[in-house]
């Protein structure tokens, strides 16, 4: 039976029309936190832009009009869409120049909880140009609140006369008992990590706390959150004092057994969708962690009726003792599988470079675009598997696919996370991802999804062959 049949009345009258937006780059000053001003570029004059909505199934026609002086370009993060659609300029589509114009037109999918950002590699990302957007899943479980929110940073280079201001930035202190701070330790005396941001501020929405949301929620309350991570290159540790989350997506796609944490984790690039039940009054503060010298920077605040001016419950900087997300806690442990469950088509890529001075991040020791392509035809089913021998993360990304990811250091998971970003461990890390090529054609990349390293050649493809 055609997924159409099955859908509710409401939502199938819904995804039979199209909706339509326009979105408009253009500079943007604005001010997150007091005595700062940050010159950035914005959609339709807010960072992040607007949260974009459509019914899974549902036609959507975007208009993007650039009115900004660098190249850009649209990326639908987590759609499954025609290659032309997919908004990586030079590669699917020219550049949209100032002044310029550029139509998308695909069908929402899948479901759940995907984003977009600019995919020029000018910086636009960084700056301001992300948004979410949400296809909504006729299947999802109810919830009596729902809010979507966005951490992202402020680079320090973007501070508008930051060292007239005297301006400091709050660069990230590596969280006590995180998987960063253990890289940490691991580092030799001799190395030090390069071509990395230091930031201005953390933010939440655009703005820092107290100037961040305030959220009402009633006593009984189950709440569902759409959290995203914009930062350019950052990790993110959320958490929500005196509540436990119930996680149910990762990057928008269902996990096959909800999980409850005290906190998540969230890799540069990733959602997660997560629900907690308001059982107390209160007030409270969902927080990015950053074990920094600015620990309610990144907050925005829940409250209960009559409690808004109540002193916040926060919560500790620190991970230690903290039951966080992780890949294997959703997923489980499982013996190897098979060499036939892996595919026929099976890639080694070893993540380089970023010596101290340098701007190379590298796949097999070569930069974009000279690194080794993953060659395909449709029905292929290929694994990838990484090892990350440099001093960093690095959160590598699938467009236009989701992938399953089956492995990380060396645990085999039983439940494979259906995911379109996943975080390659530092020092010797793995990850092994297992795919369809189940595109029509095309060439699709696969890059980290730090920017910065990105920009500076981790970065190849899938590209189909006739």
């Amino acid at each position: 039976m055609a997924a159409a049949a099955i859908l509710p009345r409401t939502h199938q009258a819904l995804a039979s029309e199209v909706i339509s937006y326009t979105l408009t780059s253009a500079p943007l000053k604005f001010s997150p936190s007091p005595g700062l001003a940050f010159a950035g570029l914005a959609y339709n004059g807010s960072i992040p832009g607007p949260v974009l909505r459509a019914a899974y199934g549902q036609r959507v026609r975007i208009r993007y009009v650039s009115r900004v002086a660098i190249p850009t370009s649209v990326h639908w993060h987590g759609m499954i869409l025609p290659n032309a659609m997919d908004g990586v300029a030079s590669v699917t589509q020219p550049p949209v120049l100032e002044n310029g114009e550029f139509l998308y037109e695909f069908t929402a999918g899948p479901p759940g909880t995907r984003w977009y950002h600019d995919h020029a590699f000018h910086m636009g990302l960084s700056r301001g140009l992300f948004g979410m957007f949400v296809v909504d899943d006729p299947s999802d479980e109810p919830a009596d609140r729902e809010f979507a929110l966005v951490f992202h940073d402020v680079p320090q280079w973007s501070t508008v006369d930051a060292a007239e201001r005297g301006i400091s930035g709050v660069p990230m202190t590596m969280l006590p008992g995180s998987p960063e701070a253990l890289a940490m330790t691991a580092m030799r005396s001799s190395h030090k990590m390069g071509d990395e941001v230091a930031y201005a501020a953390h933010c939440i929405d655009g703005a820092t706390y107290p100037r961040t949301r305030r959220l009402a929620v009633r006593l009984g309350d189950r709440v569902r959150l759409r959290i995203l991570n914009a930062s350019p290159t950052e990790t993110r540790y959320v958490s929500l004092a005196g509540h436990r989350f119930t996680v149910t997506h990762s990057d928008g796609n269902r996990l096959e057994s909800p999980i409850a944490v005290d906190a998540l984790r969230i890799g540069v690039g990733e959602r997660y969708d997560a629900y907690f039940e308001v059982r107390k009054p209160g007030a409270f503060l969902l927080q990015g962690l950053t074990g920094g010298p600015a620990p309610h920077q990144q907050a925005a605040l829940f409250y209960t009726e009559g409690m808004e001016n109540a002193q916040p419950a926060e919560s500790p900087q620190t991970l230690v003792g903290v039951d966080y997300f992780t890949y294997e806690k959703a997923a489980g442990g499982a013996a190897a599988p098979s060499a036939e469950t892996l595919g026929s088509l099976r890639y080694e890529f070893t993540l380089g470079g970023g010596a101290w001075g340098s701007n190379r991040w590298t796949i097999n020791g070569a930069t974009w675009p000279d690194t080794p392509k993953i060659l395909v035809r449709r029905g292929d089913r290929v694994s990838v598997h990484f090892k990350n021998t440099t001093d960093m993360e690095h959160p590598m990304h699938l467009h236009g696919h989701a992938f399953e990811l089956v492995e990380v250091g060396g645990t085999w998971l039983a439940r494979p996370l259906s995911k379109d970003v996943s975080i390659v461990p530092a020092n010797g890390g793995t990850t092994t991802w297992r795919f369809t090529a189940n595109s029509l054609s095309g060439r699709w990349l696969l890059h980290c999804h730090n920017e910065i390293h990105a920009m500076d050649g981790m970065m190849t493809e899938v590209r189909y062959e006739s």
